[in-house]
């Protein structure tokens, strides 16, 4: 079952019974590439969501017969899927505060500026999207065992799947540790979408990804102009997924000011909107993953011991690929089915034992890039142990211990030390596929040094995926 793919051209359903502002609002949103379908009143739009699926719906509030409110309601049953956003010539609190309990996703004033409305659309393809990908692993789920797409038969999975039938239909917070590239998420996603809360958004968001200030707008929501672009009202992750689970994804990077902000909410169960003057109750399931070592953080005084205490009230351990070998060919075969989709392909024995051989610094990730890859190399149905060219196969290794190693080196060479700095930097970055803050951490070093490294050598300031 292939993934739900995002329409290339998102289409937005415009309802208004003032044909100027249609007109207006077409002309705005075809120029910035999207669909329109125009309705001059409710009951056009409602045959229209009838027989078409939209996007979003962009609607006035304030028309003839039923209003946008009404039509909001009878969309809601309709089109569960569809996110609207209301248009208000008013723009008053209290029609504001009845649009979102009635079900809208944002509003905007009329009249409306093209940038503000433009990003409460982009808002709404989002959360459009986010709900395809929430509604397709729920099938997923289902169709698949109890466990999802977790696979393994390690004794250390089966303690996994053990924790995960327990808890999964509780609140408890939950901290998932391991290497990058382990599951991290997709351990989250099955923890949500076997329990309790699965017909509830799981909402996931990376605490690397974006900056301080949006970060902290992202979580907790923000007020109309409580910063400069907070064009309106905006709700935060934690409002937005009520019932259901938010995902903190490398938690070990949020900045420490939103450490005590976050802690702050999982002690009162309640948020307060950047700029806000009133705190709303929340109702959501908090699962964390990191792969850094929290508690040498904590010593090292990075991250907050009493956040940790409210994050790892149910800790989920993930052992690295190659503390688990017998997950090797299990995992293999169903990234060839993933890939493949044609049940003829298979490994030979001495592909098999290839795989068993290498020491996947990359985890699962790696094993899966390394088999799309073999796909595309193989040439019959076969997959030959000519074709796995994983990254860390192969890679020269120097035997004995690090002292027995370093001693050759001298005897052989004279090495400098500012050459061996060097070389062990590049091989920190080469095994966390560019990614900064992991090298860093291997290096026991700030990120800036490797930045200031980079400029040195004339490289452009830049990183391969997650920092």
């Amino acid at each position: 079952m292939s993934r739900p793919e995002e329409p290339r051209t998102p289409s937005v359903l415009v309802v208004d019974d003032d044909r100027a502002i249609l007109e207006m609002a077409e002309d705005l949103l075809t120029d910035a590439g999207l669909e329109v379908h125009k309705a001059q009143s409710s009951e056009d739009a409602l045959a229209f969501a009838r027989e078409h699926d939209c996007d979003a719906v962009l609607t006035d509030v304030q028309m003839p017969g039923k209003d946008g409110l009404e039509l909001l309601a009878e969309l809601r049953q309709l089109r569960p899927d569809t996110p609207v956003v209301l248009m208000t010539a008013f723009g008053s609190i209290r029609s504001a505060v009845a649009a979102m309990r009635a079900g809208a996703l944002d509003y905007v004033t009329k009249p409306f500026q093209s940038e503000e409305l433009l990003v409460a659309l982009e808002r709404a393809f989002e959360r459009r999207a986010l709900e395809q990908e929430n509604r397709w692993l729920r099938r997923a789920v289902e169709r698949a065992t109890s466990f999802g797409e977790i696979v393994g038969k390690s004794p250390a999975m089966n303690e996994i799947y053990a924790v995960i039938r327990k808890i999964a239909s509780n609140r408890s917070n939950v901290l998932i540790t391991g290497e990058s590239g382990t599951g991290k998420e997709l351990v989250a996603r099955t923890i949500h979408f076997t329990g309790a809360r699965k017909d509830r958004p799981f909402v996931p968001i990376n605490c690397t990804a974006m900056p301080e200030g949006l970060l902290e707008s992202e979580l907790f929501g923000h007020v109309r102009g409580a910063f400069t672009g907070a064009h309106a009202t905006k709700k935060g992750l934690f409002e937005t997924a009520p019932g259901g689970t938010l995902f903190l994804d490398e938690i070990g990077d949020m900045p420490p000011i939103l450490q005590g902000k976050l802690l702050r909410v999982l002690q009162d169960r309640e948020v307060r909107p950047v700029g806000g003057n009133q705190s709303v109750k929340v109702d959501v399931r908090i699962v964390a993953a990191t792969n850094q070592d929290l508690e040498r953080a904590i010593r090292a005084g990075a991250f907050r011991q009493d956040l940790y205490y409210r994050l790892n009230v149910i800790p989920i351990v993930i052992p690295p690929l190659r503390e688990r070998r017998e997950d090797i060919p299990v995992l293999a075969q169903a990234f060839l089915r993933r890939h493949a989709g044609d049940e003829r392909y298979r490994f030979t024995e001495e592909a098999i034992r290839k795989l068993m051989g290498a020491p996947w610094p990359g985890n699962g990730r790696e094993l899966e890039n390394c088999i799309e890859r073999a796909l595309a190399l193989a040439e019959s149905h076969e997959i030959r142990d000519e074709d796995i060219l994983p990254s860390s196969i192969d890679r020269p290794r120097a035997a004995g211990s690090l002292h027995d190693t370093l001693v050759h080196l001298a005897q052989e060479r004279r090495v400098t030390l500012r050459e061996l700095s060097e070389a062990y930097t590049d091989a920190a970055l080469e095994v966390t596929h560019g990614r900064k803050s992991q090298a860093a951490r291997i290096l026991d070093v700030n990120r800036r040094t490797l930045y200031r490294r980079e400029e040195r050598r004339g490289q452009p300031r830049a990183e391969t995926g997650r920092h």
